[in-house]
Protein backbone atom coordinates (compact mmCIF):
# COMPACT_ATOMS: atom_id res chain seq x y z
CA UNK A 1 0.00 0.00 0.00
CA UNK A 2 1.61 3.50 -0.64
CA UNK A 3 2.80 5.13 2.30
CA UNK A 4 0.65 8.13 3.61
CA UNK A 5 1.74 11.23 5.57
CA UNK A 6 0.89 11.04 9.51
CA UNK A 7 -1.81 12.99 11.00
CA UNK A 8 -0.48 16.10 12.80
CA UNK A 9 -0.50 16.46 15.93
CA UNK A 10 -3.24 17.98 17.71
CA UNK A 11 -3.25 21.42 18.84
CA UNK A 12 -3.79 21.89 22.42
CA UNK A 13 -7.16 22.31 23.71
CA UNK A 14 -7.91 26.51 24.38
CA UNK A 15 -7.23 27.64 28.23
CA UNK A 16 -7.49 30.43 30.48
CA UNK A 17 -4.77 32.28 31.74
CA UNK A 18 -6.21 31.66 35.33
CA UNK A 19 -6.74 28.09 34.42
CA UNK A 20 -3.15 27.82 33.24
CA UNK A 21 -1.45 29.27 36.18
CA UNK A 22 -4.06 27.03 38.15
CA UNK A 23 -2.87 23.66 36.92
CA UNK A 24 0.47 24.68 36.48
CA UNK A 25 1.20 26.35 40.29
CA UNK A 26 -0.82 22.20 40.87
CA UNK A 27 2.18 20.50 39.47
CA UNK A 28 4.74 22.52 41.25
CA UNK A 29 3.25 22.39 44.81
CA UNK A 30 2.92 18.54 43.91
CA UNK A 31 6.63 18.40 43.10
CA UNK A 32 7.65 20.37 46.38
CA UNK A 33 8.09 23.76 44.90
CA UNK A 34 7.88 26.60 47.41
CA UNK A 35 6.02 29.37 46.42
CA UNK A 36 4.72 27.48 43.66
CA UNK A 37 2.09 30.30 43.02
CA UNK A 38 4.53 32.67 41.84
CA UNK A 39 6.56 30.34 40.06
CA UNK A 40 3.60 29.64 38.06
CA UNK A 41 2.53 33.34 37.34
CA UNK A 42 6.92 33.76 36.24
CA UNK A 43 6.67 31.00 34.17
CA UNK A 44 3.29 31.81 32.46
CA UNK A 45 4.34 35.43 32.13
CA UNK A 46 7.56 34.16 30.58
CA UNK A 47 5.55 32.26 27.52
CA UNK A 48 3.62 35.45 27.36
CA UNK A 49 6.19 37.55 27.30
CA UNK A 50 4.83 40.10 29.78
CA UNK A 51 5.53 40.48 33.75
CA UNK A 52 4.02 38.77 36.89
CA UNK A 53 1.39 41.62 37.17
CA UNK A 54 0.95 41.06 33.85
CA UNK A 55 -0.49 37.42 34.00
CA UNK A 56 -2.68 38.36 37.18
CA UNK A 57 -4.11 40.78 35.31
CA UNK A 58 -4.63 38.76 32.12
CA UNK A 59 -6.72 35.93 34.69
CA UNK A 60 -8.75 38.85 35.91
CA UNK A 61 -9.99 39.53 32.42
CA UNK A 62 -10.15 36.37 31.65
CA UNK A 63 -7.46 35.97 28.72
CA UNK A 64 -7.29 33.03 27.08
CA UNK A 65 -3.71 31.27 26.40
CA UNK A 66 -2.32 31.30 22.53
CA UNK A 67 -1.51 27.73 21.27
CA UNK A 68 2.12 28.72 21.00
CA UNK A 69 2.34 29.63 24.42
CA UNK A 70 0.66 26.42 25.85
CA UNK A 71 3.15 24.58 23.95
CA UNK A 72 6.07 26.60 25.39
CA UNK A 73 5.01 26.31 28.61
CA UNK A 74 4.84 22.35 29.07
CA UNK A 75 8.62 21.65 28.92
CA UNK A 76 9.50 24.73 30.94
CA UNK A 77 7.06 23.21 33.74
CA UNK A 78 8.44 20.11 33.63
CA UNK A 79 12.12 21.07 33.68
CA UNK A 80 10.49 22.87 37.01
CA UNK A 81 9.18 19.93 38.54
CA UNK A 82 12.63 18.27 37.77
CA UNK A 83 13.96 21.31 40.54
CA UNK A 84 15.87 22.95 37.31
CA UNK A 85 15.85 26.70 38.98
CA UNK A 86 13.59 29.30 37.37
CA UNK A 87 15.65 31.92 36.68
CA UNK A 88 17.48 29.23 34.15
CA UNK A 89 14.35 28.35 32.56
CA UNK A 90 13.76 32.57 32.24
CA UNK A 91 17.05 32.98 32.12
CA UNK A 92 16.99 36.02 34.34
CA UNK A 93 17.21 36.85 37.92
CA UNK A 94 16.06 40.23 39.49
CA UNK A 95 18.03 41.90 42.10
CA UNK A 96 16.98 45.08 44.11
CA UNK A 97 16.37 47.58 40.75
CA UNK A 98 18.15 44.97 38.20
CA UNK A 99 17.06 42.45 36.41
CA UNK A 100 20.63 39.82 35.67
CA UNK A 101 21.23 37.37 32.76
CA UNK A 102 22.10 34.11 34.63
CA UNK A 103 22.10 30.26 34.07
CA UNK A 104 24.03 27.76 33.91
CA UNK A 105 27.60 28.05 35.25
CA UNK A 106 26.89 31.41 37.41
CA UNK A 107 25.48 31.11 41.23
CA UNK A 108 21.71 32.26 40.68
CA UNK A 109 21.85 35.69 43.18
CA UNK A 110 19.47 35.24 46.12
CA UNK A 111 17.18 38.33 47.93
CA UNK A 112 19.43 37.86 50.89
CA UNK A 113 22.09 39.52 49.06
CA UNK A 114 20.38 42.48 48.02
CA UNK A 115 20.24 43.24 51.97
CA UNK A 116 24.63 42.97 51.56
CA UNK A 117 24.23 45.20 48.28
CA UNK A 118 22.38 47.64 50.69
CA UNK A 119 25.29 47.60 53.35
CA UNK A 120 28.02 48.29 50.85
CA UNK A 121 25.88 50.68 49.09
CA UNK A 122 25.81 52.74 52.29
CA UNK A 123 29.30 52.64 52.85
CA UNK A 124 29.90 53.84 49.52
CA UNK A 125 27.85 56.58 49.82
CA UNK A 126 29.38 58.59 53.43
CA UNK A 127 32.94 57.82 51.71
CA UNK A 128 34.41 61.21 52.15
CA UNK A 129 35.40 61.06 48.51
CA UNK A 130 34.31 62.92 45.12
CA UNK A 131 35.04 59.29 43.52
CA UNK A 132 34.70 56.57 45.90
CA UNK A 133 36.37 52.84 44.58
CA UNK A 134 34.61 50.11 45.55
CA UNK A 135 35.52 46.44 45.14
CA UNK A 136 33.77 43.19 44.52
CA UNK A 137 35.54 39.93 44.91
CA UNK A 138 34.05 36.97 43.39
CA UNK A 139 31.53 39.21 42.16
CA UNK A 140 29.55 35.97 40.07
CA UNK A 141 26.56 37.16 38.15
CA UNK A 142 28.12 40.72 38.67
CA UNK A 143 24.65 41.78 41.50
CA UNK A 144 26.52 43.82 44.01
CA UNK A 145 29.06 45.84 41.97
CA UNK A 146 26.30 46.25 39.67
CA UNK A 147 24.10 47.39 42.53
CA UNK A 148 26.71 49.60 43.62
CA UNK A 149 27.85 51.02 39.91
CA UNK A 150 24.14 51.90 38.97
CA UNK A 151 22.70 53.27 42.96
CA UNK A 152 26.08 55.00 43.57
CA UNK A 153 26.74 56.53 40.20
CA UNK A 154 29.69 58.93 41.40
CA UNK A 155 31.86 55.85 42.75
CA UNK A 156 34.39 54.16 40.48
CA UNK A 157 33.84 50.07 40.89
CA UNK A 158 35.73 47.39 40.20
CA UNK A 159 35.00 43.81 40.18
CA UNK A 160 36.92 40.05 40.24
CA UNK A 161 35.66 36.86 39.26
CA UNK A 162 38.05 33.75 38.14
CA UNK A 163 35.57 31.29 36.75
CA UNK A 164 35.30 31.49 32.68
CA UNK A 165 31.90 30.13 33.06
CA UNK A 166 31.02 32.91 35.71
CA UNK A 167 32.48 35.47 33.67
CA UNK A 168 30.66 35.34 30.72
CA UNK A 169 27.64 35.87 32.16
CA UNK A 170 28.71 38.87 34.26
CA UNK A 171 30.22 40.56 30.77
CA UNK A 172 26.79 39.50 29.76
CA UNK A 173 25.33 41.72 32.14
CA UNK A 174 27.78 44.68 32.19
CA UNK A 175 27.20 45.39 28.54
CA UNK A 176 23.24 44.98 29.08
CA UNK A 177 22.68 47.17 32.17
CA UNK A 178 25.76 49.65 30.72
CA UNK A 179 27.35 50.69 34.00
CA UNK A 180 29.97 52.92 32.36
CA UNK A 181 31.82 53.33 35.87
CA UNK A 182 32.33 49.58 36.34
CA UNK A 183 35.33 47.68 35.00
CA UNK A 184 35.67 44.12 34.99
CA UNK A 185 38.77 42.09 35.88
CA UNK A 186 39.31 37.83 34.84
CA UNK A 187 41.28 37.40 38.13
CA UNK A 188 41.38 35.71 41.54
CA UNK A 189 40.39 37.54 44.42
CA UNK A 190 43.51 36.97 46.23
CA UNK A 191 45.11 38.87 43.76
CA UNK A 192 42.66 40.90 42.32
CA UNK A 193 43.54 44.86 41.74
CA UNK A 194 46.98 45.33 43.10
CA UNK A 195 47.18 49.13 41.61
CA UNK A 196 44.12 49.84 44.09
CA UNK A 197 46.04 48.92 47.37
CA UNK A 198 45.19 51.39 49.93
CA UNK A 199 42.45 53.19 48.12
CA UNK A 200 39.17 51.19 48.45
CA UNK A 201 36.46 52.67 51.00
CA UNK A 202 34.18 49.00 49.87
CA UNK A 203 35.71 45.68 49.75
CA UNK A 204 32.32 43.76 49.13
CA UNK A 205 31.94 39.59 48.55
CA UNK A 206 29.21 37.30 48.37
CA UNK A 207 32.36 34.67 48.75
CA UNK A 208 31.69 30.62 48.50
CA UNK A 209 30.73 29.96 52.26
CA UNK A 210 29.37 26.33 52.44
CA UNK A 211 31.48 23.70 54.79
CA UNK A 212 32.49 21.07 52.17
CA UNK A 213 30.75 18.17 53.94
CA UNK A 214 27.01 20.45 54.33
CA UNK A 215 25.26 19.67 51.38
CA UNK A 216 22.59 22.17 50.80
CA UNK A 217 18.98 20.63 50.96
CA UNK A 218 17.79 22.48 47.85
CA UNK A 219 18.34 20.23 45.09
CA UNK A 220 18.50 23.95 42.71
CA UNK A 221 21.46 24.92 44.73
CA UNK A 222 22.57 21.34 45.27
CA UNK A 223 22.72 20.36 41.81
CA UNK A 224 22.68 23.54 39.54
CA UNK A 225 24.60 26.19 41.30
CA UNK A 226 28.59 26.14 40.89
CA UNK A 227 30.30 23.71 43.35
CA UNK A 228 33.15 26.93 43.16
CA UNK A 229 30.41 29.53 44.76
CA UNK A 230 29.35 27.54 46.97
CA UNK A 231 31.94 25.24 49.06
CA UNK A 232 34.65 27.24 51.24
CA UNK A 233 36.81 24.38 52.50
CA UNK A 234 36.38 22.39 56.06
CA UNK A 235 34.69 25.51 57.99
CA UNK A 236 33.31 27.33 54.98
CA UNK A 237 36.18 29.95 55.37
CA UNK A 238 38.47 30.03 53.71
CA UNK A 239 37.96 32.39 51.33
CA UNK A 240 36.58 34.55 54.15
CA UNK A 241 40.30 34.20 55.33
CA UNK A 242 41.70 35.24 52.11
CA UNK A 243 39.31 38.26 52.09
CA UNK A 244 40.06 39.58 55.26
CA UNK A 245 43.77 39.88 53.92
CA UNK A 246 43.09 41.26 50.42
CA UNK A 247 40.45 43.69 52.26
CA UNK A 248 43.21 45.54 54.43
CA UNK A 249 45.73 45.31 51.28
CA UNK A 250 42.95 46.98 49.17
CA UNK A 251 41.20 49.38 52.06
CA UNK A 252 42.17 52.99 53.07
CA UNK A 253 41.79 53.72 56.59
CA UNK A 254 38.25 54.19 57.37
CA UNK A 255 37.48 51.94 54.61
CA UNK A 256 34.74 49.52 55.15
CA UNK A 257 34.87 45.54 54.08
CA UNK A 258 31.39 43.26 53.54
CA UNK A 259 31.25 39.88 53.54
CA UNK A 260 28.14 37.83 53.30
CA UNK A 261 28.12 34.39 54.96
CA UNK A 262 25.59 31.73 56.63
CA UNK A 263 23.45 32.35 59.74
CA UNK A 264 25.84 30.46 62.20
CA UNK A 265 29.47 31.82 60.91
CA UNK A 266 29.05 35.33 62.22
CA UNK A 267 31.29 34.97 65.52
CA UNK A 268 33.96 32.92 63.68
CA UNK A 269 34.15 35.45 60.78
CA UNK A 270 34.04 38.28 63.37
CA UNK A 271 37.13 36.95 65.20
CA UNK A 272 39.08 36.04 62.04
CA UNK A 273 38.40 39.99 60.78
CA UNK A 274 39.51 41.36 64.47
CA UNK A 275 42.54 38.94 64.71
CA UNK A 276 43.69 40.17 61.29
CA UNK A 277 43.46 43.98 62.33
CA UNK A 278 40.30 45.31 61.60
CA UNK A 279 38.09 47.33 64.08
CA UNK A 280 34.22 47.49 65.01
CA UNK A 281 33.54 43.40 63.58
CA UNK A 282 29.67 43.54 63.14
CA UNK A 283 27.21 41.13 62.16
CA UNK A 284 23.81 42.20 60.72
CA UNK A 285 20.63 40.08 60.25
CA UNK A 286 18.76 40.20 56.89
CA UNK A 287 14.90 40.54 56.92
CA UNK A 288 14.20 37.30 58.11
CA UNK A 289 16.70 38.02 60.98
CA UNK A 290 19.10 35.29 60.17
CA UNK A 291 22.63 36.73 60.33
CA UNK A 292 23.78 37.23 56.76
CA UNK A 293 26.57 39.48 56.48
CA UNK A 294 29.67 40.96 58.89
CA UNK A 295 31.14 44.34 58.51
CA UNK A 296 34.49 45.63 59.79
CA UNK A 297 36.04 48.90 59.44
CA UNK A 298 39.87 49.82 58.42
CA UNK A 299 42.09 50.62 61.02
Amino acid sequence: MPETASAPAPAPAATSVVETVRATAARLAAAGIPDAQVDAELLVGHVLETSRGGVQAAAIRGDRMPESAVRALAPLVDRRCAREPLQHLTGLAPFRALELAVGPGVFVPRPETEMVAQLAIDALRVAASDAPIAVDLGTGSGAIALALATEVPHARVFAAENSVDAFVWTKLNLARIGAQNLQLAFIDLAEAFPELDGTVSVVASNPPYVPDDAIPRDPEVRLYDPPAALYGGPDGLDAVRTLSRVGLRLAHPGGTIVIEHGEWQGEAIRAILSADGWRSAATHPDLTTRDRATTAVRP
